[in-house]
Formats: C-alpha cells, structure tokens, sequence
C-alpha cells in the first residue's frame, strides 16, 4: 500500500492506495525510451550550419597554385578557412517519432508508480473555483505541505483553476486525461483534485487484459 497525503477543510490526513493497482514494479527501460520520446518531439529541429556552396564570396582562386611559397588554395569558401563553409553540418529536420501507444500508457503507469513509492502525490480539495485567485490557489498548495515544483491534475480542463496557477513558479496544470510520463514525472508533486484522483484509480490500468483473460475463459468453458 502507498501512503497519499490529503488536505481539505483545514485538515491534513493521509489516504491508502494499492499500489499494484498500477503495476508490479517501475519498468524503468521502457520509461526512459518513452521520456526520450518526449523530449525528442519537442525538440525545435531549426538547427543549420552552411555549406560551402551557400557562402558568400568569389569563386576566384586567392593566388596562383605554383611558386607562392604558400600552400595551394582553391577557394575563400574552402571549410578550412575561417569564415568558409561547414563540413556536414546540422540542417533543419524533424526529430519526432512515435511510440506505440500500449508502451506509453505503460510508461505512464510506471510513472505513477514511481510517484506514489516515493511520497510525492497529494490530494487536495478547496481550489479557487467563481474566479481565479493566485494567492488562494499558492496558500492551499502551502497549507497541504506541498514544496517545489508540482503538476496540479484536474477531472476536465479547468479555466479558472489554470488562471491561479499560470504564474506560480514551477507549477502546471493538466486535466487528469493529458497525464502522460512527461507530464507526471517533469515536477516533484502530483497534486489531484478529488474528481481527478478517483477519475484515476477508475481507469483501466491493466488496458482490459484481465477482462480479455476472462472472456476467453468464459468462452473456453462453454465449448
């Protein structure tokens, strides 16, 4: 059982969770390929260097090739010269790719996982809900005991609840249907909402093997 810290009516209590609800252990390969995933679709690709034939300059051979008493030149542009070209240099290109999704809802898994092992996922109820309040929003994070960074999940996009949170430092906001391992495991703190906490232990976190398991038993025995 992992132990999730709670806040709400003033009062900090701590709440049971079965941890196998989110699998044996953390699948830390499959984790840190789906992180590099991640990382590498949100890399820009705009990085660019220029050849020799993009340089600006003459074609004129600098002097002739014979009885200078310095070496032969062909070229200013020459990519040993300074200023010259580059010798197979980064171009624009896009590093993005895709997982198969079964291997990203496992990372996730693992993610979580992680998180609650280690301590770091609240619960707290009483975020500014009529109109955006910053100061509400940080003072309920302090009173719950939350320190650093954090990702604040919500059950559906919250407009007022992302308005509070925009300007605190370290801190982001996710409905819990975004989650991914990025998302989770970017910040120290997993903050839930109450919808959003119970939203997530009502997935399917064995993506209906169990169920398939029985359907198939089922079937088995009525042959």
């Amino acid at each position: 059982m992992a132990t999730v810290h709670t806040y709400g009516g003033g009062k900090k209590e701590t709440r049971e969770v079965d941890e196998a609800l989110f699998g044996e252990k953390v699948l830390g390969r499959n984790l840190k390929d789906i992180l590099v995933m991640y990382e590498a679709n949100r890399r820009q690709g705009t990085a660019k260097t220029k050849e020799r034939g993009e340089i600006a300059g003459s074609n004129k051979k600098p002097w002739k090739q014979k009885h200078t008493g310095r070496a032969r030149a062909g070229s200013v542009k020459s990519p040993i010269w300074r200023g010259g070209g580059t010798i197979f240099g980064p171009k624009p290109r896009d590093y993005s790719y895709a997982a198969p999704k079964k291997q990203r809802r496992l990372a996730l898994r693992s993610a979580l996982l992680a998180k609650l092992q280690d301590g770091e996922v609240y619960v707290v109820d009483g975020f500014p809900t009529d109109s955006p309040s910053t100061k509400q929003a940080a003072a309920l994070l302090a009173a719950a005991g939350v320190e650093g960074g954090a990702t604040v999940v919500s059950k559906e996009v919250d407009v007022v609840m992302m308005k509070s949170l925009r300007n605190l430092p370290k801190v982001d906001v996710s409905p819990v249907g975004d989650l991914n391992a990025r998302s989770v495991l970017l910040r120290k703190n997993l903050v839930f909402t109450p919808d959003a906490f119970d939203a997530l232990l009502s997935r399917d976190w064995n993506f209906g093997v169990k169920a398939k398991a029985e359907s198939a038993g089922n079937l088995k025995g009525e042959a």
